[in-house]
């Protein structure tokens, strides 16, 4: 079955878009383009996307792996093309892990396989913008 994402018009700038999870956000433009920013951006809800699907891998193989990791964090950095539309040209995925005890092979393994197998918005991005993947390793 298709996902089916139902987004309604709130008036001005504003919509409330509920996901198949039944959780919904609220998206909005910025006041430079009409809106209140009383919400989340669409195409940084793309970026916010793509880093939760890997992050939902990797703290999955963390889990799978029974690797220690404190905590991660994934920062997400793209630039917009010129011309109209706009859309991400380049985008920078970093992974960052921290904790006392990394195993930071098996992390590389993590990411690699999110990355390359398992995240399917990471392949959608991979069909219009041009992926940089970086990893870092903080020890506590």
């Amino acid at each position: 079955m298709a996902d089916h994402i139902s987004t309604q018009w709130l008036g001005e700038m504003a919509f409330e878009s509920t996901n198949p999870s039944g959780h919904s956000l609220r998206i909005d433009a910025g006041p430079e383009n009409g809106g209140q920013g009383s919400g989340l951006r669409p195409k940084a809800l793309m970026l916010s996307a793509l880093a939760g699907c890997s992050g939902l891998d990797v703290a999955s193989l963390i889990k799978k792996m029974k690797l220690e990791v404190d905590t991660f964090r994934i920062d997400t950095l793209a630039e917009l093309s010129e011309a109209h539309p706009r859309y991400y040209e380049s985008v920078v995925v970093e992974y960052h892990f921290y904790g006392s005890n990394l195993a930071e092979d098996k992390l590389q393994r993590a990411v690699d396989l999110s990355v390359g197998k398992y995240c399917g918005v990471m392949e959608m991005f991979r069909r219009f913008a041009q992926l940089e993947i970086k990893v870092f390793f903080h020890k506590a």
